[in-house]
Order: C-alpha cells, then structure tokens, then sequence
C-alpha cells in the first residue's frame, strides 16, 4: 500500500521548525469577527446563529469560523483525535495513516459518522455532501485542493505546520473550535499523568526506549522531538544514545548491517502497511535480529504504528502513555 505523503518529509528540518514555531504561535491568535465577541458567553448565547470569530490558521492566514461550528470535517486523524477529546463530535472524517479505514483506537467514538475519503486526500462530493461549516484540513498543501474546499466552506484551516508538537496544534484547534481553554485542561492532565508514571515503572524507571517503524525496506527509528518519543521523554525515559537526536521525523530506512542502531533496553516496534509487516517477520528470523539485547531480553513490544508513527493528538498521547506503563511497569 503506497502510503499519503505527508508533505512534512520533504520540508528542510530547520526551516520547519521554524515555521512551525511562528505558525503555531498565530494559530493560537484570536480576533473578533464582526458580528460577534470572543467570550464563551457570546459564544453560547450566539449557538445556531451566523456569529463568527476571526483565527489565524497554522499558515498565518486569517480565516472567518463558526463562534459554535456544528459540522466539522477533520482530514487527517490529528484533527479527529483533537476534536474528540475536546468532546466534539465531527460530520465527516477521512482514514487512518495508510489504513482504508478510520483509526482503529477511535473506532469506537468515530462510529456512524461519515468518511469521506483518506489521509489527506478528501473526496469533494462526499465533503459537500456532509455540509461542514468548519473544515480543519491537518498540514495539507496542497493548494488547488485547498482552493476547492474553501469554495466549499471559507472556514477552511490548515491546523498544522511542518512539525510533530502535538500540543501546539491541539491547542490550535481548541482556539479554532471555541474551546481553548478545554484544550489546555486536557494537556495539564497528561502532563500530570505522564509525569507521575515513573512511579509505575519499577526498576525501568530510566529506561532507554527505542522507538522504530519498520518499513518494507527495513526499520527507521524515531527522532528525540517526534510524537511517542515526546510522551516518553514526558515519563523520564530515555533514548538510546545513538537515537537521541533533535528532530520530530523519522531516519531514513536501516540497511541489515546498522540493525544494532536501534537497539535499547527496550524496543518499541510498530509497521502501518502488509507490506512492513511482512519484512519485519522476514528480518525477525535473521541472526542480526536476534542478537540484539532487546531482543535477548524479551523487552521487544509491538505497538500500533498508526498511533506511535503519527503526529499524534491527546488521544493518541493517552494510548501511548498506557502502552509504555503497561509493558514496562508489568515487567
């Protein structure tokens, strides 16, 4: 399966943290729109009308919402996971990364509601047919696509820029949703959780996790600033020394011969497509496999790659957090 290609991957590593730094910054920047205040109590008193606020979106762009949107359609599984834990209920979703269906860890909210195409990749009839008046669009870049969904709805916004700092865009979509201040509690309670897990985690308090996808041409470890190493750091975790590197991406795929690279006291491995999965059975039966101390050890977990290998979200925080509590503080 080929997968989305998230347009991050081809962004120079300096320069997206930058742009992800300003962008955040003005996705948060709230101005009132003309026919309606920024409180919550004009905000619920205005509910079922045509009052708007003004946002900035995480490219900058000033974009007119919905002060109560009713109709949300989210485009990447980022923007779904945000809108549900801020208790919102979205018309209209696409699928998990490299999946032909929603994410299998929301499945249960997601049920009867409307998928209107992939990852990034919406089927217009079927976005017009779920009548969204707000669109949260993930970090499509595409511009003609762009232009055609906000022909559909001008309250169109791009939630995330070239970067793996989830928080920052959930907050972006709590300010976008009316709900800013809902997404701050959200982050203060993981925080609190993710600090007070040492205490759960025994003799692995300290631990090095290394954290891989294995992709069909072989294995790519996650960098320190990317989405599940952040929540693992967030537990007083550590990376394995030659993983330990500044950057929310992923390595390029490791040939046999540097299989030592990802390595730690415990492994984390997830794949997202067949294709991935079968390479991984094939290189679990190698010699070089098996010599690895993780692996000696029986510290080796399989997680799921479209939580652990995505930008992530509160949701997918929380699945994260649990997944790493359960493996090493049952050990």
């Amino acid at each position: 399966m080929t997968l989305p290609r998230r347009p991050f991957s081809f962004v120079p590593r300096r320069a997206a943290q930058a742009v992800a730094t300003v962008a955040a910054a003005a996705l948060l920047m709230t101005g009132c729109g003309s026919d309606s205040s920024d409180s919550k109590d004009s905000a619920k008193k205005d509910s079922g009308s045509s009052a708007t606020r003004t946002v900035k979106d995480a490219t900058g762009r000033a974009v007119k919402v919905p002060a109560a949107p009713k109709r949300i359609v989210t485009l990447t599984q980022e923007d779904l996971d945000a809108v549900l834990a801020l208790g919102v209920k979205p018309v209209g979703i696409t699928n998990g990364q490299g999946m032909n269906k929603p994410p299998a860890y929301l499945a249960d909210k997601v049920q009867g509601i409307d998928v209107v195409g992939n990852l990034l990749q919406p089927v217009m009839d079927k976005v017009v047919a779920a009548k969204p008046d707000l669109i949260l669009a993930g970090d499509m870049q595409d511009k003609q696509m762009l232009d055609q969904l906000r022909e559909i709805t001008p309250a169109t916004l791009v939630t995330m820029a070239p970067t793996d700092d989830w928080k920052l865009s959930f907050r972006g979509v709590g300010n976008a949703v009316n709900k800013l201040d809902k997404a701050n509690e959200v982050i203060a309670e993981h925080e609190a959780t993710a600090k007070a897990a040492d205490k759960k985690l025994g003799a692995n308090k300290g631990a090095e996790v290394s954290i891989v996808r294995w992709n069909p041409d072989g294995p790519s470890w996650m960098e320190k600033k990317q989405f599940a190493s952040g929540v693992a750091l967030e537990m007083g975790l550590k990376r394995p020394k030659t993983q330990n590197k500044d950057g929310n991406a992923h390595t390029p795929p490791l040939s046999l011969e540097k299989i030592d690279e990802i390595d730690g006291d415990w492994l984390f491995l997830s794949t997202l497509t067949a294709d991935g999965d079968k390479a991984l059975k094939d290189v679990q039966a190698k010699p070089a496999y098996k010599e690895l101390g993780a692996v000696k050890k029986k510290h080796v977990v399989t997680v799921d790659g479209s939580v652990w290998s995505t930008r992530g979200g509160p949701l997918a925080a929380d699945v994260v957090l649990n997944d790493i509590t359960k493996a090493l503080g049952a050990s």
